[in-house]
């Protein structure tokens, strides 16, 4: 699978790990398994990691459609839901700002795209210098 997430309640956030070849029916299979989860709460913070991308489905139809679930999901809470895309390299920074297109005028999703680590944890409000250090952090 190429998306994994973990949720880290110490820290209010849930981190996402995109590893190879983005396809959206393994986003569509995490974020199901996600929103199932027993720890998974409304207004959770996502860390979307996208460093180690090395492809990306083309589907606009069928991205549209994951994010009219999750949209779904977050817009039936009545909290914001804040998601930093973590987005390093030429591949992922067009993957992060494609996906921030779709969340406009979503009122209930804030999504930003960071190039930086450190900057990403710090919109997230984490005292953490890298991913490493957070997740090392999980106490």
């Amino acid at each position: 699978m190429s998306v994994t997430f973990q949720i880290l309640p110490g820290h209010g956030i849930v981190y996402v790990r995109y590893e190879g070849f983005s396809r959206l029916d393994d986003t569509m299979r995490a974020f199901d398994d996600y929103a199932r989860h027993p720890q998974s709460h409304p207004g959770q913070k996502h860390l979307v990691d996208l460093s180690n991308v090395t492809g990306i489905e083309s589907d606009f139809v069928g991205l549209m459609k994951l994010q009219a679930k999750k949209a779904d999901i977050f817009l039936g809470t009545g909290e914001q839901t804040l998601i930093v895309y973590y987005a390093p390299s030429k591949l992922s920074y067009e993957m992060a700002k494609f996906i921030v297109r779709s969340w406009e005028g979503i009122g209930a999703v804030v999504s930003l795209v960071q190039q930086c680590e450190e900057q990403a944890l710090t919109l997230l409000g984490l005292p953490h210098q890298s991913f490493a250090e957070l997740l090392a952090d999980t106490d």
